[in-house]
């Protein structure tokens, strides 16, 4: 079992991003609507796997810490790994979220991060796990479809899950656009969970999540 503290002392966030970091910015603009703490969390940095993607650039307008662990820069995917824990290691975060990081992390950082690390997927898991979540639904005929917020794990996809948020599949569809419905709903299904993990902590019985 796994467990965050309860209580309303505002709570630290390392944000990984590899793109163009929408999620990113919808947790900052909700905590800058809401106030930090109001909202129970703040940002303390956000990192990358790659260079020059719009992500750090919103991180840095908001003045945010920001670093970068690339793959290539070290001998092995586990070096990366203990590379990245660590960096993400001297924030003191209570919790890791993963706003569209698209690198699977590996043992050393799940050591230090698991139970406390929030991803989501564009399926309603565990249907459809897998980079092509959204293709795969469609393809399999889907009416519903969706997207998860849970908890990582060392499997694909298959860490306990936090929330989910539903989207109807409509005929017309395609990848494209029922993607970016998709994302509309989650953006606002990861702010609303990291806010509530942030002000009541959780405890993982299982595969339950139950926030406090």
């Amino acid at each position: 079992m796994a467990a965050t503290p309860a209580g309303r002392a505002v709570k630290r966030l390392v944000v990984l991003v590899s793109g163009s970091g929408t999620n990113l910015q919808a947790l900052l603009d909700e905590i800058h609507r809401t106030g930090v703490t109001a909202y129970g969390a703040e940002i303390v940095a956000v990192g990358a796997d790659r260079d020059g993607i719009e992500g750090l650039a919103r991180a840095e307008l908001a003045g945010l810490p920001t670093f970068v662990c690339r793959v290539k820069d070290f001998g092995s995917r586990g070096e990366w790994d203990t590379a990245l824990a660590e960096a993400v290691s001297a924030f003191q975060p209570d919790l890791v979220v993963s706003a569209g990081f698209m690198k699977i992390v590996g043992k050393e950082f799940l050591a230090r991060f698991g139970g406390r690390f929030v991803n989501t997927h564009p399926a309603l898991l565990p249907s459809f796990p897998g980079a092509h979540g959204v293709r795969d639904a469609l393809a399999y005929g889907a009416k519903v479809t969706g997207c998860t917020v849970h908890f990582v794990d060392d499997g694909v996809d298959t860490g306990p899950i936090i929330a989910q948020g539903v989207v109807e599949v409509r005929d017309e569809d395609d990848e494209s656009a029922l993607h970016e419905r998709i994302k509309e709903v989650e953006r606002r299904l990861l702010v609303e969970v990291v806010g509530r993990l942030a002000r009541n902590g959780h405890r993982i019985e299982g595969r339950k999540v139950v926030i406090q």
